[in-house]
């Protein structure tokens, strides 16, 4: 994977953020077969992931709804999701 940058993202000093935690650990998943046209983002903090041509409530850490955001205490608190069970023969 690599790192990220690309105009359409939030942005802090020329670096892309996350939109939801506001992360700088930002990689490339995948990126469109015509370049420049997508790419697939993830974040390494919260894993949040988006495509470059979402609309900028995806994509921009401004305009991401504030009732979403997540902050580093936000992610440090969460809880664990809990392992899913084995399956029950029968």
């Amino acid at each position: 994977m690599e790192s990220a940058s690309s105009g359409s993202e939030a942005t802090t000093g020329g670096s892309t953020v996350c939109p939801r935690c506001a992360g700088e650990d930002i990689t490339t998943v995948a990126s469109s077969p015509v370049p420049g046209v997508w790419q697939v983002l993830q974040c390494g903090r919260c894993l949040y992931m988006w495509r470059t041509t979402e609309p900028a409530r995806r994509t921009r850490r401004d305009a991401y709804p504030r009732q979403f955001r997540l902050t580093a205490a936000d992610i440090a608190d969460a809880a664990e999701v809990p392992p899913v069970p084995p399956r029950v023969a029968g």
